[in-house]
């Protein structure tokens, strides 16, 4: 099965602490790398998950609060010093690009390199990237401002050949793509062999939804239904849910009822807030609502 992993550069919110650095993330998917959000920080933990700052092809960011966008300059810049010649594309809430411009100007003039911004849209989903491979989608939310999160999502593959048959009827090799479309095979004494004889299933595509910064939206599940992995802000436990309402955050416990709503296999819990020395309240409250829930932290990689 090809590689899809999500790798946390930093799960912490707002405040600055010694724990967590602000939100950043890269997802690995079939070899390839984006980065969603880019906080302070960003760049020292990119050298300690050891993912070449050159593989980096877009960044992904969900919103303009700062814990979320203030290494971007940054890593740029960083990209440039570096010899990077292959644009980088920059997904994010459209007020975001006068302000980006403005900064390449002032501190990135002369890049050997491209900035493609593409503006997104935050109050809809829509599909933003696609390749032969994957899609990205937005996912809107409700924060203090324009939000969303993204939607990571394999494209279907094609059937596994079973090499035993293919071997015990002597098919020419290059009859395999043929096979793997579709194609049933005829033996050169007339036989015909099924094709659901020579092939297995393939492999159900994953899934991976980042959302960051929300209140609890109890219909957020149908956006994401069936999602493999789940990235859910968790700032508070279930006694400050005041506080996140005011401020338009979730509880770890709102996180885990979005997961099991949505049939999730995995919760990745995140965006600490700085009043927890250790968070394992939140763990244990998420844990008795959506049993199969994790822990972010610094430098931790998890399969999708």
């Amino acid at each position: 099965m090809e590689t899809f992993k999500v790798h946390i550069l930093g799960c912490g919110s707002a405040l600055p602490t010694l724990k967590h650095h602000a939100s950043s993330q890269i997802v690995e998917i079939r070899d390839k790398f984006f980065m969603i959000d880019c906080g302070e920080g960003t760049q020292l933990q990119l050298r300690r998950s050891r993912v070449h700052f050159g593989r980096i092809s877009a960044v992904f960011i969900s919103h303009l609060h700062g814990d979320h966008c203030f290494g971007l300059i940054g890593l740029i810049s960083t990209f440039g010093m570096l010899g990077r010649t292959a644009a980088l594309h920059v997904y994010a809430p459209g007020d975001f690009q006068p302000m980006l411009e403005a900064q390449l100007q002032m501190f990135c003039s002369g890049l050997d390199f491209k900035v493609v911004f593409h503006a997104v849209d935050t109050t809809r989903k829509a599909v933003v990237y696609e390749d032969r491979s994957l899609t990205v989608e937005t996912i809107p939310l409700d924060h203090r401002i324009a939000c969303c999160g993204y939607l990571f999502t394999e494209k279907p593959t094609l059937p596994h050949i079973r090499r035993d048959m293919i071997d015990f009827y002597q098919i020419p090799v290059s009859q395999i793509n043929n096979i793997k479309n579709g194609a049933d095979w005829t033996t050169p004494e007339g036989e015909l062999i099924a094709n659901s004889l020579l092939t297995r299933p393939a492999h159900a595509p994953r899934s991976y939804a980042y959302c960051s910064d929300t209140k609890y939206m109890p219909r957020l599940h149908e956006m994401i239904s069936g999602v493999t992995t789940l990235y859910h802000e968790s700032t508070y436990d279930s006694s400050h849910e005041d506080r996140a309402t005011l401020y338009h955050h979730s509880t770890a416990a709102q996180a885990a009822r979005v997961a099991r709503d949505a049939h999730a296999q995995k919760l990745l819990l995140g965006h600490f807030s700085a009043r927890y020395e250790r968070e394992e309240v939140l763990l244990n409250e998420a844990k008795a609502i959506f049993p199969n829930s994790y822990l972010t932290n610094e430098n931790l990689s998890f399969d999708v």
